[in-house]
């Protein structure tokens, strides 16, 4: 049996038996599979097999706050384990759901709570708007769940954009738009819109300033002092605005600033992705972020194109301690930092319409 095997049974045993385990004055966090590390990498061709996939408890954060995500190896898009992180808060309140996964992997991620828990579903928050998050929204409001975000990802989530072939996209699916909405507002940044007591917990539903998209959230749980911080930090690749929803470089640095109020010291920072952190993580994540906007911004003020300045190689010094550091990622970044140098369309519904480029 390989390591990472006997990881997938010692995760699928101890989510069987959550009780037994928190009674043994277990420690938390606990890691029960860490994501992979890479190098990664897949043909051209390549087609995620969402057959292959499988979604398990990656992680305990308290006796009745679980962590799932999916295989390793086999999505492109996320490598080092498949879609984004769901967060499942359990007990006889219910089931609170952090994000609900891809689409394809709907019925495995309800599998995986099966296996814990037969509670109710009742809750699910979106932190954003991308379907590794909200794929499986629609599964999850036919199991009961009733839907909270941020008013702009629901503007975003019916308006989607076109496919890459130009065609229209398909309606979207309206039991998975969210039901219940609020707003990031800058006089009170930090404070929770929504707030759930639920299982012994105490669930803060906190908009955020566009960062990863315009329609962020992050959600802490204070009893196991946890928060999902969702996409806005990444330590697997580099970093993504998505800015044509919304989400700008400038505004990460402002979400990074604002855990000085939200988090203390010991607070376990869950990424969508990547390995957990504490606040003190952040600070070079941000350190890098200025560093990249002042060199781009620097050669864009001398007329360099776009193309002179991805082969500037600006992210080499970060190169050897960001893992998933593909072309890709690099280009997209730099792409990003490059285009809000001069300057980003404003957000309307949540989404910006981005120039087309020159």
């Amino acid at each position: 049996m390989t390591k990472r095997s006997w990881f997938v049974l010692c995760a699928a045993l101890a989510a069987a038996v959550p009780c037994a385990v928190g009674a043994q004055g277990e420690k938390y966090p606990v890691t029960v599979v860490a994501p992979g590390r890479g190098p990664y990498t897949f043909p051209p061709d390549y087609q995620t097999p969402w057959d292959k996939i499988q979604i398990m408890v990656t992680a305990r954060m308290s006796p009745n706050l679980f962590v799932l995500h999916g295989s390793e190896g086999l999505d492109p898009a996320h490598p080092e384990a498949s879609g984004g992180r769901v967060m499942v808060l359990f007990g006889a309140d219910g089931v609170l759901m952090v994000d609900s996964q891809n689409r394809q992997v709907g019925e495995k991620t309800l599998a995986a709570i099966r296996s814990f828990t037969s509670a109710p579903i009742k809750v699910l928050v979106n932190t954003h708007i991308h379907s590794d998050h909200t794929g499986a929204n629609a599964f999850f409001a036919r199991q009961g769940a009733l839907i909270f975000a941020q008013a702009d990802l629901r503007a975003e989530m019916l308006r989607p954009p076109p496919r890459a072939n130009g065609e229209p996209a398909p309606t979207p699916d309206m039991a998975g738009v969210p039901v219940s909405t609020y707003a990031f507002n800058s006089a009170t940044a930090g404070q929770p819109a929504v707030t759930f007591n639920m299982n012994g917990e105490t669930v803060d539903l906190i908009p955020m300033m566009p960062s990863h998209t315009a329609g962020d959230t992050i959600v802490r749980f204070r009893a196991a002092n946890t928060i999902y911080i969702e996409d806005f930090y990444r330590n697997f690749g580099y970093p993504f605005a998505d800015q044509a929803n919304g989400g700008s470089i400038k505004g990460m640095l402002a979400a990074v600033d604002l855990f000085e109020k939200v988090a203390n010291a010991d607070t376990t920072l869950v990424p969508g992705h990547g390995t957990f952190v504490k606040k003190t993580d952040l600070l070079a994540y941000r350190a890098m972020l200025v560093d990249i906007l002042a060199r781009v911004t620097a050669l864009r003020k001398q007329g360099k194109s776009l193309t002179e300045v991805l082969a500037a190689n600006l992210t080499a010094p970060y190169d050897k301690t960001t893992l998933g550091d593909t072309q890709q990622s690099k280009d997209r970044f730099i792409t990003e930092v490059y285009d809000e140098a001069e300057g980003l369309p404003p957000i309307v519904d949540g989404k910006r319409t981005m120039p087309a480029r020159r």
